[in-house]
Formats: C-alpha cells, structure tokens, sequence
C-alpha cells in the first residue's frame, strides 16, 4: 500500500498540471482569435517589456542560472545568454515597424492591371520549449521574433534549470499583461503536454532524440513545428591556415559553456600527419585561457550528474575501442563540482559513442585527412550539422567546402558566430533540425505571409465565362501556346 499512495497522488498532480496548463492555453487561445492583429505600437511595447525584464534582472539571471549548474561563469551568462538577447529584441524593436507593413508584389502578367500584395499576420499563439544549456538566451530569442509578429507566447522550461525557469516565470508574470505571455514550469511530462497542445507555431530547442517526439506529438493537430536540434558540427582545418589562430578559434568555441552549446565544435578534421601539432597548440589555448583550471571561476561545470557520467562514458568506451585521450589541461576530474578538464580524443573512429553522440562536453576527437576530397566526403557520409566551421584562406578551397557540403549554418576562420548575426536566417536541416528563426526570417516564420489579389475594375475576365465559344478557345490556344 504504501507504494501504492504516491504513485496515485503524482498522476493527480500531473493531472492538476496538465489541466492548469490547459486553461492557460485556452485562454491565450481565446484572446487571440477576439484580437486577431496588434499595431505596431503594442509591439514595440512588448518588445520593450521584454528588454526591461531582462536589462532590470541581469544580475539575478547570472545567479540563478550559476545556481542550476553547480556554477556557470558569470562572464559566460552576461556575454552568451544576457547580450544576444538584448541584441535580438534590439533589432526587431528598431525594423518591426517595415516588417510588419504590407509588401507589394507583381501580379501576373495576364491579370494586370489587377495588383498583388503579401500582408503579414500573427499566426496566434506560439509555443517555445526552452532547453536547460542557455536557459535565458533560447527563451528570450524566440521570443524577440514572435512577439514583433504579433502572436502570444507560451513558454515552457527545463526542469534542468529549475531555478532559471522560476525567475523567468516570476518577471513575465510581473512585466506583460496575462495572456501575453506566460511561462509554464514541470518536468518532461509537463513538456509532453505542452507539445499536446494545438499551437499555431511550436518552437523546440533541444535533442534529436526528444525532437522526434515533439514532432510526433505536434502531429496530432498539424501544428508547424521550428526543430532546432544539434548533431556533431565538423570544423574543416585548411592545410594553410596557421595551426595555432585555429586552435585558439576552435577552443575557444568549443570550451564557450564548457561545450555544452548546441553548434560547440564536435570534432576537427586536420591534414594527416598534424594531429599532434593541433593538440599541442590547443593544450596552450587552454593554459592562456584558463591557467588555474581547477579553481577559475571562467570554467563553467557540467550541467547535472547525469551528463557528467554520460560524457565519462563516452571516454571510457572511446579509451576500450583503442582511442588515445590527451589531456588538455593538467587539472584532474572533480567529480564533485562536476568540473570536467578539456581532453582531445585520437584514433577514434565511428564504432566509437564519442562519434555518434552529439557531445554536449568538453571532449574533442580529431580526425586526420588526407585531401580536401576526403574530408569532405567524410562531412557529407555523416548526418547533416546544425553547424560547419572551415578554416581555410585559399577562396577556392573555402567555396569548395561551402558549395559541397550542407549545414545549418556556417563560420569561416572562427566558430560560433554565425548565430550572433540577427541578419542571418538559423537553423538546422534533417536531424539537426528543420526551420529558420532570428531577425526577419523568425518574423516571417511567426507571422501567415498572406497573398492578397485586388482587382482592377478594369478586367477581362468576362472573357473567359461559360458558355464557352469559339473566342474562348482561342484564348486559351493562345495561352497554352
């Protein structure tokens, strides 16, 4: 019996949780069918809110989210989650205003002088499932694209980082009107039933693994789903790029979160024969960078115990299937602050759980190639990234790789910063994910571009009535001529 009374009060709390979470929706549902367009003014005023929540709590969003992570480097939270989502909601407030305003566009010739026009309007309500590696920045940047599109949003969070999802919760309460936006909080059952519900638009940030599932659930009630996922985005090392710029470019992207980043470079590709040299010049990135591994408080920890075992595991299966770890750092494991040093993997090879997985850590194999043909036939053999990263100053090798290969997004002699650029569309394709969002493409991807036709009352469409005759049928031999 006593088994028996908490398994029957967690289904009456999850059954409490799901209807709770229902009416919400039902609610925001409501309202945005009684209101189906905002001006331009009550967007820009959302958007404000939102800069204001953010902005005002900055310093609580670094505690919260070094809270949830046993520590998070306080410079990490202000430069990759507080910064970029200032900078999104920064531009969408200054060109809402155009977007937001009816397009022109040519009418068919045959149907002139009638006109063409394309007239964005909000979709509704917009779901956003946020993940737990940057609990702030991937709650406030799909928001950035909807809100100026004019749809409510209803967030739900990671239970991962329940402290983050609280404060978020707390401040939306306090800076939008309710039916706005609101925050759900709860487990991955509450995710499950989040993704039940029948949204306008449902933007999930998160694995491949749980992406299948959101879009299964999706399915129900073709609800259009962004999938932003991951997958092992390759760095391409040019055989005349200097070794040493590129090894500090591809640490540095690589230990930003301590690899816990969704386009962190997964593994390198270098010229045959200078795999030594790359991890030489990447153990003294590592040493300029973090000096004091073990006590720098610039050395973010692994999120939970779990991921910490997880990536452990990858180690030990790659070390058994005769992978050679190279210590990057001096600085031994902490299992207690879950402070894993950065270890670069060699003779690994795809029989090995390092080269299936997404990492999510701070392990880096690196591969030898031996031409350029190779190593990109071995980019394309493998599951499309989320991201590429080639270092490479000869054009022509460089738009070889741009041109042959596929990704989501790319950096050229850097990583990471393709997702900085508000101009540029992101997003993954096949596994790692499908869909666009930031700056205008998240707007045209929360808003129903509507084709509207005006007709002139100029027109010769009489021409083409019943009943048909021998007029008709020359037409239309001449328009199918």
């Amino acid at each position: 019996m006593n088994g028996v009374v908490p398994a029957a009060r967690l289904a009456a709390h999850q059954a409490a949780h799901a209807e709770a979470l229902k009416r919400v929706f039902e609610r925001m549902h409501a309202t945005s069918r009684r209101s189906l367009s905002s001006d331009r003014r009550s967007r820009e005023a959302r958007l404000d809110a939102l800069a204001s929540l953010v902005h005002d709590n900055a310093e609580r969003f670094v505690a919260a989210i070094d809270a949830d992570f046993g520590h998070r480097s306080a410079h990490e939270t202000r430069l990759l989650d507080l910064f970029p989502s200032l900078e999104a909601i920064r531009h969408a407030r200054a060109h809402v205003g155009a977007w937001m305003k009816p397009r022109r566009s040519a009418a068919s010739l045959w149907f002139r002088p009638g006109r063409a026009r394309i007239i964005m309007q909000p979709l509704g309500v917009v779901g956003i499932i946020v993940p737990w590696n940057y609990p702030l920045l991937l709650a406030i940047s799909p928001r950035a694209a909807a809100l100026p599109a004019g749809n409510r949003v209803l967030v739900t969070t990671s239970a991962a980082a329940p402290r983050a999802g609280e404060l978020l919760a707390e401040l939306v309460a306090r800076y939008f009107v309710e039916g706005d936006v609101s925050v759900v909080l709860g487990d991955a059952a509450v995710g499950a039933d989040f993704a039940r519900l029948p949204f306008d638009h449902l933007l999930f940030t998160g694995s491949t693994r749980v992406g299948h599932q959101i879009m299964r659930m999706a399915a129900d009630n073709l609800t259009p789903v962004t999938l932003e996922l991951g997958g092992k985005s390759p760095v391409i090392l040019g055989p005349g790029y200097p070794l040493e710029k590129a090894a500090e470019r591809i640490m540095v992207g690589k230990l930003m979160n301590s690899g816990q980043t969704c386009i962190a470079p997964d593994y390198v590709l270098v010229p045959e024969g200078r795999e030594q040299a790359f991890v030489a010049a990447a153990r003294a990135v590592v040493a300029k960078c973090y000096p004091d591994l073990a006590t720098t408080p610039d050395y973010t920890a692994i999120i939970n115990d779990r991921h910490y075992r997880r990536l452990l595991g990858y180690l030990a299966d790659a070390e058994a299937r005769g992978a050679s770890i190279e210590p990057l750092s001096a600085a031994a494991a902490d299992s207690a602050r879950r402070r894993l040093p950065p270890l670069a993997l060699l003779n690994v090879d795809d029989g090995m759980q390092v080269m299936q997985d997404e990492i999510f850590g701070p392990l880096l194999p690196v591969l030898p190639y031996s031409d350029l043909d190779a190593a990109i036939a071995w980019v394309n053999q493998h599951p499309r990234p989320l991201a590429l990263y080639c270092f490479e100053n000869d054009a022509a090798r460089r738009d070889r790789v741009l041109n042959e290969t596929i990704s989501g997004g790319v950096t050229v002699n850097d990583t990471i910063l393709h997702i900085a650029q508000e101009n540029l569309p992101f997003g993954g394709i096949g596994p790692s994910g499908m869909g666009h969002y930031h700056g205008m493409e998240g707007f045209k991807t929360f808003s129903k571009q509507k084709g509207v036709f005006l007709q002139s009352s100029l027109n010769a469409m009489s021409l083409f009535n019943a009943p048909y005759g021998a007029l008709f049928e020359r037409l239309t031999k001449f328009l199918i001529r």
